[in-house]
């Protein structure tokens, strides 16, 4: 028996094959690389990378994940690393997001010709994005805007700005330059700044949109049988190091509330956790969590809730559960504030259901 992240049995890790794909799991890689596993990266084709419908019309986000996670369950990879934003809220039977390493700073921000802010766009400018989240915000910012549904990996994306189609030529455009048709486009600061290339950003925008749940994480997601069995040991015990304990908190807030309100990507919802952490009388790790959710309608409404509670961080496992679960209720809490107030016939959410399905 050889164990998993042994030079006789490298751990494969799984992957998307878009730059931005590539370039996180390559930084995964070499951080359990150093944490002294042998490593090898296998590149995977998903639903979301060959057909070019917008995200919405594919059923969200988890068009990405899937392939994936089929990998994984058929034995053709032991690890894959995910955007969080990504991945369905639903888990799969047999699968669990093992570790989610510190996250980037969550926020959108603009990237427009020029060096131009949002307040500076003209009217009727030209402002690229595939997400309703963030067109419907955006709109009830700037209604005087022209929204264009955009698709294509983040080099394509920058591409399509008027006076950065060498920019994105030079992050790896994988295909012919598209014309520069656009004013701006909105990306997440965390895939720029992952891909080196975070001073095309011209505007910071955590002010006007919240991000997606998840947004900034990464989620490094394996069969819980492999962790469990004794060649996996090594590499349980350092996919716990690897998790970040306050990101793990943040982010299991946000997606407990897309939980509840079975929302996926075409969701026009924002939300975003904030952990700051204090150090007590007792010396327990204390820190306050504070939610901020988001729903925007067809006609800039909009209804917006937030809230905070306490958590307490020991060392033992019943104390992070603990933690875990006060993250979570904190997400269903707000979860059912938005639908008290509104929200759900603003946006067509609702509650889970019994049967635990989701539309992600």
């Amino acid at each position: 028996m050889h164990m998993i992240g042994s030079a006789q049995r490298p751990l494969v890790i799984g992957t998307r094959g878009s730059k931005l794909a590539l370039t996180q799991t390559q930084m995964v890689a070499a951080d359990l690389e150093q944490r002294g596993l042998a490593v090898r990266i296998e590149t995977f084709v998903t639903e979301g990378d060959t057909n070019r419908a917008s995200l919405s019309s594919l059923g969200g986000v988890g068009v990405f994940a899937a392939a994936l996670r089929v990998a994984l369950l058929e034995g053709r990879c032991d690890l894959v690393v995910h955007s969080l934003k990504d991945l369905p809220t639903v888990e799969v039977p047999g699968l669990v997001v093992a570790a989610i390493p510190a996250r980037v700073d969550p926020a959108d921000v603009l990237v427009a010709r020029d060096g131009l802010r949002l307040a500076d766009l003209p009217a009727a400018a030209r402002v690229g994005t595939g997400s309703p989240r963030r067109a419907r915000q955006l709109a009830a910012a700037r209604p005087d805007l022209s929204l264009v549904d955009i698709r294509g990996n983040v080099p394509t994306r920058i591409g399509r700005v008027r006076g950065l189609g060498t920019r994105a030529e030079q992050i790896g455009l994988d295909q012919d330059r598209a014309k520069e048709d656009l004013d701006a486009v909105v990306l997440a600061r965390a895939g720029l700044r992952r891909l080196g290339v975070e001073d095309v950003a011209t505007d910071d925008l955590s002010e006007t949109i919240l991000p997606a749940g998840g947004q900034g994480a990464l989620a490094l997601e394996t069969v819980a049988d492999g962790l469990a069995a004794e060649e996996g040991r090594i590499l349980a015990q350092t996919l716990r190091i690897v998790d970040d304990e306050p990101t793990r908190l943040e982010v299991s807030a946000e997606r407990a509330l897309l939980r509840y309100l079975e929302a996926g990507c075409a969701a026009p919802l924002g939300v975003r956790g904030q952990l700051t952490w204090e150090n007590n009388a007792t010396e327990l790790l204390a820190g306050v969590l504070e939610l901020r959710a988001r729903v925007v309608g067809d006609n800039g409404e909009s209804v917006e809730v937030s809230g905070e509670t306490t958590v307490l961080l020991g060392t033992d496992a019943d104390q992070r559960d603990f933690a875990l679960a006060a993250a979570e209720q904190l997400g269903v809490d707000l979860a059912t504030e938005l639908l008290a107030n509104g929200a759900g016939e603003m946006a067509n959410l609702q509650a889970t259901k019994e049967s635990g399905t989701t539309q992600s």
